[in-house]
């Protein structure tokens, strides 16, 4: 098997497509794959580090509003179009594969042009622009959320879930709270805003401490590396009581996962899949800084099935954060309730329904 994938600009690309080489490493161990990204996508710096060939092409996206711009965006897509086709006459995949992102579109379009099999997998409820393009000219469309269908070709798509669901899945954790001070035997509420931190999210919390200091329950709160200075300058004056832990980041988070009670977090792909896989009920506050809104339309498919609370970031303050997690935390049925339906909703094994479609398309 020689498989191409594409995808960058974002994690919620990269990490999808990550999983699938994992699941065809594990299932064919003679495998070739070559990641084709962007120059200075985050993939340029995570692929490469994970051992995996790498090549890229220089790709910008749209503007949405008139600019001249736009002419150097679709000179720069010819060109990478042109580009790729040449990879994939050098390499000669049997399938090229897209997770999202610009670089995807010159990607797929060049394996379609060049009559190669394609697949591209889209994670969100409101699909992206590239995979719009796309979904005219590849074989199959992966995807997640049921919102997803009445926006590309029906007799294309594929139900597979998210790649990364599997990788969480498949953790064993011995990881125990006393690591940071904690118990294991108290209900434990995770707070994090992604890795790079939201400063609403943080802000909301830093005004709720004094009332979590009070709670039975435990509190971690993650601030993201760069903003935990500040968080830190604005707790200057505020106890922090020994039920409530403060960090900038958690180098391994899907070991800490499975022993969170309830987590308040983003409503990004990546996440929701990591949350469904391990079952975790959740109080998510979208992101409204997301194109199309995407990360609210995500949201609200957990929280329609009852394996969510979400509160918009307009609402979220110290005293609705408070509230919501009380609600959560202070009564076990209610999270088992929103535990099952979370899980319900988990592809425990999405790596390998996408890799199933891939190879699939290996025989066309």
């Amino acid at each position: 098997m020689r498989l191409m994938v594409s995808g960058g600009g974002t994690g919620g690309h990269i990490y999808p497509a990550l999983a699938l080489i994992k699941a065809l490493k594990k299932r064919d161990p003679d495998a070739q794959v070559m990641y084709v990204g962007s120059e200075r996508g985050l993939e340029s710096t995570i692929v490469p580090a994970k051992g995996i060939p790498f090549q890229s092409t220089r790709i910008q996206g749209f503007k949405r509003s008139l600019s001249l711009e736009n002419f150097k965006t679709v000179y720069l897509f010819l060109k990478s179009v042109h580009e790729a086709k040449k990879m994939i006459r050098d390499f000669k995949p049997d399938v090229v594969v897209g997770t999202g992102g610009y670089v995807s579109g010159a990607v797929v379009y060049a394996a379609s042009r060049l009559h190669v099999s394609t697949m591209i997998h889209e994670q969100n409820s409101v699909v992206g622009m590239t995979n719009k393009f796309l979904s005219r000219y590849v074989d199959k469309i992966a995807y997640v959320f049921d919102a997803a269908v009445d926006q590309l070709p029906a007799n294309k798509m594929v139900k597979t879930g998210n790649p990364r669901a599997q990788e969480a899945a498949e953790i064993v954790s011995h990881f125990q709270w006393d690591e940071y001070g904690l118990h294991d035997d108290v209900p434990t509420l995770l707070i994090f805003g992604g890795s790079q931190g939201a400063l609403k999210i943080n802000s909301a919390t830093v005004a709720a401490i004094p009332a979590f200091n009070q709670r039975n329950y435990q509190v971690v709160f993650v601030t993201g590396q760069k903003r935990y200075d500040g968080v830190m300058d604005q707790l200057k004056n505020v106890q922090v009581a020994d039920n409530v832990v403060v960090k900038p980041y958690i180098p391994n988070m899907p070991e800490v996962l499975p022993r969170v009670a309830a987590i308040v977090g983003r409503a990004g792909a990546t996440s929701l899949a990591e949350i469904t896989a391990d079952g975790i009920p959740s109080i998510l506050i979208p992101s409204p800084y997301v194109t199309a809104d995407h990360q609210t339309k995500n949201a609200k498919s957990l929280v329609d099935v009852g394996a969510a609370e979400m509160i918009t970031e307009a609402d979220l303050s110290g005293t609705t954060l408070v509230a919501k997690a009380d609600q959560l935390m202070n009564d076990d049925a209610l999270r088992q309730d929103m535990a099952s339906a979370s899980k319900h909703l988990g592809v425990p094994d999405a790596a390998d329904r996408v890799l199933d479609v891939v190879l699939s398309l290996q025989q066309k």
